[in-house]
């Protein structure tokens, strides 16, 4: 089976199953409450013990802005140099080519 094959099996099944899914939200729950948002939660009451259930609520929402903010910024980051690399490997390319066919010898490009 191929790869593309294999996702489109799991892209059915998934389907069928959620087709017979009445109450979507009853089916996920366990999956919320497992969820990244209750590390923010608990990182903020070990920030602020004293606080009020609503303060808690801003500062984990605080917190988690600043987490997808910063992996927002890692991987920004990490295009750009992705980006010249490619950039500095192509120029060094193109300056053996020159440098090929100023000395007497095409590149088999």
């Amino acid at each position: 089976m191929t790869t593309s094959e294999r996702s489109q099996r799991m892209r059915l099944a998934a389907h069928k199953s959620w087709g017979n899914t009445l109450d979507r939200a009853s089916r996920t729950a366990a999956a919320r409450k497992a969820s990244h948002h209750t590390r923010f939660l608990d990182k903020a009451r070990e920030l602020h013990p004293h606080a009020t259930d609503a303060q808690i609520e801003q500062v984990a929402d605080s917190l988690r802005k600043a987490h997808y903010t910063d992996l927002a910024l890692k991987s920004a980051q990490a295009r750009r140099i992705k980006s010249e690399m490619a950039k500095q490997a192509k120029q060094k390319a193109v300056a053996q080519e020159i440098a090929a066919l100023s000395a007497g010898h095409p590149s088999a490009a």
